[in-house]
């Protein structure tokens, strides 16, 4: 049997009616309602933010340990495996 999830959050947003308008009209072309396409751009761009955090920044000193990191050769890690396993914050 499926398990069928209860929307249960709400999310209210002000917009411009040119804007509502806009969303609307891309809906439309996706036969969606405006709050599922909506939600599904917003979770996807979520998403998106999320694995996308490139840039980060480091003195010279763990720059180096970094680099000594990144260059070690791989070993088996039983923590790594336990994290891969988990579902992302955003399936929770």
């Amino acid at each position: 049997m499926r398990h069928i999830e209860t929307r249960e959050a709400l999310i209210n947003i002000r917009a411009l009616r040119a804007q509502r308008d806009l969303i609307d009209k891309a809906a439309a072309v996706r036969n969606k309602t405006r709050s599922d396409f909506m939600l599904e751009a917003a979770c996807q761009e979520a998403e998106n933010v999320l694995l996308d955090r490139r840039l980060f920044h480091l003195n010279d000193e763990d720059y180096d340990a970094f680099e000594s990191a990144m260059k070690a050769p791989v070993s088996d890690n039983p923590a790594l495996h336990k994290l891969l396993a988990k579902k992302a914050p955003w399936e929770s």
